[in-house]
């Protein structure tokens, strides 16, 4: 019998402030084990749906509204502060940069999550930017988040994203295995409990399913 896979310690978890998910995951932190290094990592959700030719929740009617309610529904279920902005979706990128301009720690990402989602703020208008970055103390933002090194930064992000199979957001990528969805953060839990679970014959099996038929793009 071989010796058991020991628990990972190193964890990427992708992100995009449009996601309310996301903000609900990362609410959830403290339910990950003590000794696991998670670095955050900004990317561009549009980007990601471009590439894989996919469509985001919000861009199809029905499936929008049924977002809005489930996640709602989640927020209550868990006990988290939930609050929408004012209008969703909206453009991401300066507070994605602003992220990323300023180190990407948790405080100032949990910040920015919190100003959209749990304080229902804007960063779309100037008003809810101009609050958020006085929340994070920031002068001069509109300079620091046009520098190419930050826009650079963001753009390796989802590249490196993509080239990972990253196709949403909040997903957390631990070795070669991917965890997708705020519903996910069970599962996530349970592989790095038990890492061998992913190893089983089921497992390896429903992996590597054939295809059986494809749509016509």
């Amino acid at each position: 019998m071989s010796a058991p896979t020991s628990s990972p310690t190193r964890a990427e978890w992708y992100f995009d402030f449009i996601s309310p998910f996301a903000y609900l995951q990362l609410e959830q932190f403290d339910r990950l084990p003590a000794g696991l290094d998670v670095t955050l990592r900004p990317v561009v959700l549009g980007a990601l749906l471009a590439h894989w030719q996919n469509r985001g929740p919000a861009e199809i009617p029905g499936k929008r509204r049924f977002t809005y309610r489930y996640v709602q529904f989640r927020a209550e279920q868990l006990g988290i502060p939930l609050r929408m902005p004012p209008a969703h979706p909206f453009n991401p990128l300066r507070p994605l940069r602003l992220a990323q301009a300023l180190g990407g720690g948790i405080e100032v990402v949990r910040e920015i999550f919190r100003h959209l989602w749990r304080d229902g703020q804007g960063v779309a208008d100037e008003a809810g930017w101009r609050k958020l970055c006085a929340r994070l103390g920031v002068v001069g933002a509109e300079a620091l988040i046009e520098r190419a090194e930050v826009k650079v930064a963001l753009r390796q992000n989802t590249e490196a994203a993509i080239a990972r199979e990253v196709f949403g957001v909040p997903t957390f990528a631990v070795g070669d295995d991917l965890f997708w969805g705020e519903d996910a953060t069970a599962l996530l839990l349970h592989c790095l409990e038990s890492p061998d679970w992913l190893q089983s014959d089921e497992l390896r099996r429903i992996s590597d399913l054939p295809v059986g038929v494809e749509r016509r793009r």
